[in-house]
């Protein structure tokens, strides 16, 4: 399977479907801006418009064996209307990108097992995909994503608190990311769902009091937080299936 079709190229999208062209795949990939067609197309992506909010056929985009959903959407109504088509075309296998937001803060670790939160809309979605037949969905849940521009110490800014202090840093990095989506593609690991977090969780003042610092601003300002809620992800599931070593595993060495 060397076709590959990028559902949104953006801060994931992009330098993912670039890592793929650099090990031999033909890559699709899709924006919703015009303006982000020819900085694509120049990096030999071949670039398609697409917004799944639109009722639209994506037949062009679609024409591959592997399809990798990496947009922010929640619009429900829009992914169904994607997933009836995926099921006419020739995509077999499908990568959703979903968040570990799904679960609640209930002071706990929380592995794939645990329960999520019933209204939220991504669980929606992933049930979506996962009850299809006409293709194989693997989900893999992210926790805070970083990297590139996107960098902890330029969150919270303009007085903002931040909230629980006490509570816990669940993140992960951009090429842990990247790394992870070719590893389940390399060892054909379908039909499951992952969290995929490093396994370093500081607590959030401690985390964010040094993000600052090392970047030369002021000492940030933490709420005071009556009821203390957190969570921890694990991602002891990815690690033990796919024998996965995250490549940023301390997210205190800025």
């Amino acid at each position: 399977m060397k076709n590959i079709s990028i559902l949104g190229c953006g801060w994931l999208g992009k330098p993912l479907a670039v890592s793929f062209l650099e090990d031999g795949f033909s890559v699709k990939g899709s924006t919703t801006s015009e303006e982000k067609i020819d900085v694509l197309e120049s990096l030999d992506i071949d670039t398609y418009l697409v917004d799944i909010s639109e009722n639209e056929e994506f037949d062009a985009f679609l024409d591959s064996d592997i399809l990798i959903i990496a947009i922010t959407s929640k619009d429900i109504d829009g992914f169904e209307n994607l997933i009836a088509q995926i099921q006419e075309s020739s995509i077999q296998k499908v990568i959703f990108i979903s968040s570990t937001s799904v679960y609640g803060r209930i002071n706990k670790v929380m592995t794939e097992e645990d329960e999520v939160l019933k209204n939220h809309p991504l669980v929606e979605i992933e049930n979506l995909f996962r009850e299809n037949t006409f293709f194989e969905t693997t989900i893999i849940r992210f926790a805070g994503l970083f990297g590139g521009n996107r960098q902890p110490f330029n969150w919270f800014k303009n007085g903002r608190k931040i909230p629980q202090p006490k509570g816990f840093v669940n993140m992960i990095h951009r090429e842990d990311c990247i790394e992870i989506i070719h590893e389940i593609i390399n060892q054909n690991s379908w039909n499951e769902t992952f969290n995929a977090c490093s396994n370093h969780h500081p607590t959030r003042r401690e985390f964010y009091t040094l993000a600052k610092l090392s970047a030369g601003f002021e000492l940030p300002e933490f709420e005071f937080n009556d009821v203390y809620e957190w969570k921890i992800i694990s991602s002891d599931k990815i690690q033990k299936v796919l024998n996965y070593e995250f490549i940023h595993d301390d997210l205190l060495s800025f």
